[in-house]
């Protein structure tokens, strides 16, 4: 691959269909008996995890494989990765040799190990014996293995490093600062394979319950036709503006990585399309590459699955499925804007020309677009009105809505089939027609049946995500087999069973597709199990924070940075749902402690969104970001040019979780409709004028000092709390001597801050930190203290602070403190709220500032003579 992005030649859609089978799917591919078994096995697994989601699993399963369902889902990706991906470039890809037949099947009867000798295990405590040491090492061997396979080799090397840690954690070799006095095989072993502390956690459940369903809803969804139709709506409307088939590239990923759970494969579907396109208008290889990159990575921050992260942070951060959605769409939606007008700015700088002959406005343009997300919300949020009038007036209410789902569909399949199927277009043709969206619209409006369906069980029933990705599915198990020939019936065509013949196949495909895209995610949360397991063993997550706290000398913004670069070298090489687990479980309780130590209380759903916002950006960033090499290999580019101008790209994905770690409003935590409104539209002016002082251009050409003053005016929307502290300090101080009073007088809702000093109770060193004392219900200031389970003594000047009670809500916040040394933990400040103007004043200068500037730009493009 390197050699072709070298020479400039784009490599091949063979060659490009193997680029990604190689990092996806896996590139083996073994024809006859094999072949066919291979399939059978991985539409097996695709059932099986379908029925694992159905309501009528207790009935249809044995009770064993449903308690040990992760062990049943590891096996299957064990054996498929053996199976379709070759140990080395050299080995063979049309016949299995008999060394990974073994290591498959092994692998497989080692993963399944708790199953088979489950009343062992019970009986024994969940401690490992001396055959199963040996058995979970092998399986820990052929596991990291099978992950060199599938995920390349950064995700093995990891994980043997964090092994050796456990092992040989107190050697001489081993940094002080991260030395512990190590484990052996047997306690090791029972840690990271027997108990469900490591290998077999909370990752690879959530891979088990909730990822393979959503992974297959989107492999159903493409085998559908559904990608080829996002990918020409996305150019019928947009492709005709000037950089037009960049701005289409950015929605089409949009689109395809709302449901996608893989960078590399987004930039190599969309991209075969848009990037010879963008080229064709002017953009560089390296540019048209980076476009392709930015978007497609910015899929993996989209709300509904975020590369599979989403369902990660319910059960990491202990908050419902729509709460981590109704906090990560924001940023993610804004950052997506400011992409598009990246592309504009691209376009407008170099006078790029457009495709094709039509003429649009870009203000109707964006407006018919608006109107078809927000009527697609409505839809999504009104369908609920007439499903509760039928659910609660008539019965049998379940058979009566899938009746009237079946005849939307076939209403909308009556519409597709007075047109033509759409079929994918060539790039490289010699003249380009652009689709015409009030032509194609009718071809593949039932495929926004599923996505309702989807997000109506997410979102307003609010049933369990892998529940709701079962009911979507089903529906587009129904549609793979009976689109074609319920439309060949309306055209008047007599194949019906040529027609239900290829129905059936699509499907079968799309359960191999489903599986041999779950492989990769399977070995990665089971993988990443390891270093979990490693952090609860040994502790190493403190030794994180003492080590980026000595290495920032205590500096809050300088502590986000270096946590946000850690994140970004765990994050290289390792596909999203790892990446996400990695640096989460490693990263996400240091920014916690090190904020409130710094006085910072950051709610534990920003710190994980912050530190996977930096670990994806591993994808784009040289010189691993896999995804750039991917985009290079389609446009026949530089590989690592690519990857920083596509880092230049994202800029503001790497400037957005500095903001919402300090304002968390843009996360949507704790606004009321109305502030939500105004967060999201001071966010998205604030992320365009970020990107216009970034990108040098407004306007028009952008002096130095109008960037300067663009991005002071970002600055100003996003944070107007940090301009008004400076006017008006948010809490008076009050000395801990009063603190009783204080809460006696605090009125329910608001929130005091304490500042607790003492000696750390491991190192003896003073530290810091602030806990957040929210005030609810009435009550006097000893009752309030009691309910906080804080006891305060004062003695010696001093306000001394007792170790609070077991299960009280800071017991686990405080338990790094020695309470009974000789140096007594202090309240040193406390601080309440006080009356401060509203924030949002501070939107009325940077708005002005804007203007002038507006004023100042027009004025020079209203010259003659004056390039704009």
């Amino acid at each position: 691959m390197a050699e072709d992005q070298k020479g400039g030649r784009p490599l091949s859609e063979e060659e490009l269909q193997e680029l990604v089978a190689s990092s996806d799917a896996g590139a083996r591919d073994p024809a006859g008996s094999v072949g066919t078994l291979l399939a059978i096995v991985a539409v097996v697994w695709s059932v099986f995890q379908v029925l694992l989601a159905s309501p009528v699993a207790p009935y249809v399963l044995p009770g064993d494989m449903i308690n040990n369902s992760r062990q049943i889902h590891l096996a299957f990706a064990i054996f498929l990765a053996f199976m379709a991906y070759p140990a080395l470039k050299s080995s063979p890809r049309h016949y299995i040799p008999i060394h990974d037949w073994v290591m498959g099947l092994l692998g497989a009867f080692i993963a399944l190990y708790g199953l088979f000798f489950y009343e062992k295990i019970v009986n024994a405590g969940g401690l490992a014996d001396d055959t199963d040491k040996w058995v979970a090492l092998l399986g820990l061997i052929l596991l990291f293995e099978g992950a060199r396979r599938a995920l390349g080799p950064a995700m093995a090397i990891i994980a043997t490093i964090f092994m050796c840690y456990v092992f040989f954690g107190s050697s001489e070799w081993v940094p002080e600062v991260i030395r512990w006095k190590g484990a052996s095989l047997k306690k090791a072993m029972s840690h990271m394979w027997i108990t469900s502390e490591g290998v077999f956690g909370i990752a690879l459940g959530v891979s088990t319950k909730f990822v393979f369903l959503f992974v297959l809803f989107g492999a159903l969804l493409e085998k559908a036709g559904a990608g080829n139709y996002f990918i020409k709506m996305a150019f019928g409307a947009l492709g005709h503006l000037r950089g037009g088939p960049a701005k289409a590239a950015v929605v089409g990923s949009a689109a395809t990585g709302l449901i996608s759970g893989s960078s590399i494969a987004n930039v190599v579907t969309t991209g075969t399309f848009t990037i010879p396109l963008m080229k064709r208008v002017g953009f560089s290889s390296e540019k048209a590459g980076a476009v392709e990159v930015a978007s497609s990575v910015n899929g993996q921050i989209m709300p509904p699955v975020m590369g599979a992260a989403a369902f990660l942070m319910v059960e990491y951060v202990g908050i419902s499925y729509v709460e981590v959605i109704t906090h990560a769409f924001l940023p993610a939606a804004i950052s997506y804007v400011a992409l598009v007008y990246i592309v504009h700015l691209e376009a407008v700088k170099n006078n790029m020309p457009v495709l094709g002959d039509r003429v649009v406005s870009m203000g109707k343009t964006i407006g018919g677009m608006a109107v078809f997300f927000a009527g697609f919300a409505a839809l999504c949020y009104g369908v609920q009105y007439p499903v509760r009038w039928i659910t609660s007036a008539l019965p049998s209410s379940g058979l009566i809505l899938s009746v009237l789902i079946c005849v939307a569909y076939v209403a909308l399949l009556w519409l597709a089939s007075k047109g033509p199927d759409l079929e994918p277009d060539d790039p490289n043709a010699e003249e380009v027609k652009l689709p015409v969206v009030g032509e194609i619209y009718k071809s593949g409006l039932y495929f926004l049946l599923p996505i309702i369906t989807l997000v109506y069980f997410l979102m307003i029933e609010q049933k369990s995500p892998g529940l709701s990705a079962f009911w979507a599915s089903m529906l587009l198990f129904v549609i793979l087999l009976t689109q074609r020939p319920i439309k060949a019936i309306f055209r008047g065509e007599s194949d019906l069973a040529a027609a239900f013949k290829f129905g059936v196949m699509d499907l079968w495909q799309g359960l191999i597709d489903g599986s041999r895209n779950m492989i990769g995610i399977g070995l990665a949360t089971a993988t990443a199990g390891v270093i979990v397991g490693t952090v609860t063993l040994t502790g190493v997550g403190q030794v994180m924070a003492d080590l980026v706290e000595f290495l920032s000398g205590g500096n809050l913004i300088l502590m986000l940075i270096m946590v946000g670069l850690l994140s970004l070298v765990l994050g290289m090489g390792l596909p999203t749902t790892a990446n996400y687990i990695v640096v989460s479980s490693l990263m996400a309780g240091v920014v916690v402690e090190l904020g409130a130590q710094s006085g910072l209380i950051v709610p534990l759903i920003a710190v994980h969104l912050f530190v996977f916002y930096f670990g994806i950006m591993a994808d784009v960033t040289p010189p691993v970001g896999l995804a750039s090499f991917a985009a290079a290999a389609v446009s026949g580019g530089d590989a690592i040019r690519t990857g920083f101008v596509a880092f230049f790209y994202s800029l503001r994905t790497v400037a957005l979780p500095f903001v919402f770690i300090f304002n968390t409003d843009l996360l949507l935590i704790d606004v009321t409709w109305t502030q939500g409104i105004l967060v999201a539209i001071s966010a998205t002016i604030a992320i365009l004028v970020f990107t216009a002082g970034t990108m040098g251009y407004f306007l028009t050409k952008s002096r130095f000092y109008e960037s300067v003053l663009l991005v002071v005016v970002a600055f100003a929307l996003f944070r107007p709390d940090y301009i008004m502290n400076r006017l008006q300090p948010p809490f008076a101080v009050i000395e801990p001597a009063q603190f009783e009073q204080a809460l006696d007088a605090a009125k329910p809702g608001q929130e005091l801050r304490m500042i607790v000093s003492g000696p750390d109770f491991d190192t003896g060193e003073q530290k810091d930190t602030s806990l957040m004392l929210a005030i609810e219900g009435e009550g006097s200031g000893a009752d309030r203290l009691n309910q906080f389970g804080l006891t305060l003594l004062e003695e010696d000047g001093a306000v001394k602070l007792e170790e609070p009670l077991f299960g009280s809500p800071f017991a686990e916040t405080m338990q790094g403190y020695d309470f009974y040394g000789d140096d007594p933990v202090v309240v040193k400040t406390v601080k309440a709220p006080s009356d401060q103007m509203p924030k949002e004043l501070v939107f009325i200068p940077a708005l002005l500032l804007l203007g002038l500037i507006v004023l100042m730009q027009r004025g020079r493009v209203n010259k003659q003579g004056e390039p704009a």
